[in-house]
């Protein structure tokens, strides 16, 4: 997975010099983008019944973690970092499964304990 992001960036536009928070806004705005055309992919399907798109669909979850990578390795933390976080935070949210109870009342404390390990 470390290998990804590195193959990533590689594709990264260097014209534009983007560092720090810019770097950051580019990926924020490229996720929201691709987030936008999956959304649009479904809706289609739902709402105006045309076929779901399923190699559309994969096409852009493939274009969000391009976007996540370069948010990543700005951060300095890699996708296997990240999800073992996740992970963690919601084991401690959820340490049996989903409830509607636990969803409503979290221990926001100790989930950010957790995200600034």
């Amino acid at each position: 997975m470390k290998n990804y992001i590195k193959k990533a960036i590689r594709t990264e536009s260097t014209e534009t010099f983007f560092s720090g928070k810019e770097r950051l806004l580019h990926a924020g705005i490229g996720l929201a983008t691709e987030t936008g055309e999956f959304l649009d992919a479904l809706k289609k399907s739902v709402f105006y019944g045309k076929e779901l798109d399923k190699v559309n669909l994969k096409e852009e979850l493939g274009d969000m973690l391009w976007y996540m990578a370069i948010a990543m390795d700005e951060l300095d933390t890699d996708f296997e970092t990240e999800m073992n976080r996740n992970i963690e935070k919601l084991t401690a949210r959820y340490p049996e499964k989903f409830t509607k109870e636990k969803a409503e009342i979290r221990d926001l404390e100790k989930e950010r304990e957790i995200l600034e390990k």
